[in-house]
């Protein structure tokens, strides 16, 4: 597939965050352009981020100031999608989250039951405010059956100097600890979340892109889900790289400025 038969076959752009439009804080030279380039062909952008660590109004906040946030823009995250399937599958339940205060609240915005005894159910977010005895908690419950679910499955975080650990990290860790694996998880590269996007924006998986630097998480979440995909190779994969893996990019590109 050739870049402009890409752009002809997708109105909704599907744009992961760090590697493919920022690196840390610095936006990738060109994004700002070719995004609103894409706008003004009638696309429609969603930042679909696996990071369940941060809010809509965080993440909103960086992409403004960083110039990249523009008029119909979304932010869709693995958290999201967890909500999302709680409330189909397990509405009225009580679950027990680790995630961050703001985030914990955007689950209780979205209707999620949060408790912290007694739970039904177990999510694992990206908490940065984790301490020894919600973990401790989180694996008594865990090894007392409770339904497992996770936002995402990766195993480090990427920041400046050495990667932080990430959810990946942590399930490693309750396995190891009671025997337990989640579940389900809803993020990238699973088809939960894939599900959730094509009801929350209304486009079809065929006229969907996503666009993002990791082929473990972004590409393989695009193919799973029946999506066109768009390889960037501004962040974490290079054209060596991709060889290494079983899934294929519709498109490769340097990066998000050359479309």
């Amino acid at each position: 597939m050739t870049k402009q038969e890409l752009l002809d076959a997708c109105d909704l752009f599907l744009f992961d965050l760090d590697g493919t439009v920022y690196l840390g804080e610095t936006p990738v030279a060109g994004a700002a352009e070719a995004l609103g380039r894409l706008r003004g062909a009638g696309k429609r952008i969603v930042y679909l981020t696996n990071n369940s660590s941060k809010t809509h109004a965080e993440y909103e906040n960086k992409l403004r100031a960083l110039g990249l946030w523009g008029a119909g823009d979304s932010v869709y995250t693995s958290a999201d999608a967890t909500a999302e399937y709680l409330n189909a599958h397990a509405a009225g339940k009580r679950v027990y989250l680790l995630a961050t205060p703001p985030v914990a609240q955007a689950f209780r915005a979205a209707g999620v039951r949060l408790v912290e005894e007694d739970p039904d159910v177990c999510v694992l977010a990206y908490d940065t405010t984790l301490t020894f005895e919600k973990m401790r908690r989180f694996n008594e419950y865990l090894a007392a059956g409770k339904l497992f679910i996770a936002t995402h499955p990766d195993d480090v975080c990427p920041t400046a100097g050495v990667p932080m650990p990430d959810v990946g990290s942590f399930l490693a860790l309750f396995e190891r600890s009671c025997g337990r694996r989640p579940d389900v998880i809803c993020g990238k590269p699973f088809t939960v979340m894939g599900a959730c996007v094509a009801r929350a924006f209304g486009v079809p998986a065929a006229r969907t892109c996503m666009a993002g630097d990791r082929m473990h998480t972004d590409i393989r979440f695009g193919n799973a889900n029946g999506m066109h995909t768009l390889l960037v190779l501004s962040g974490e994969t290079t054209r060596r790289a991709m060889a290494e893996f079983p899934d294929v990019p519709d498109v490769v590109l340097e990066s998000v400025a050359d479309l």
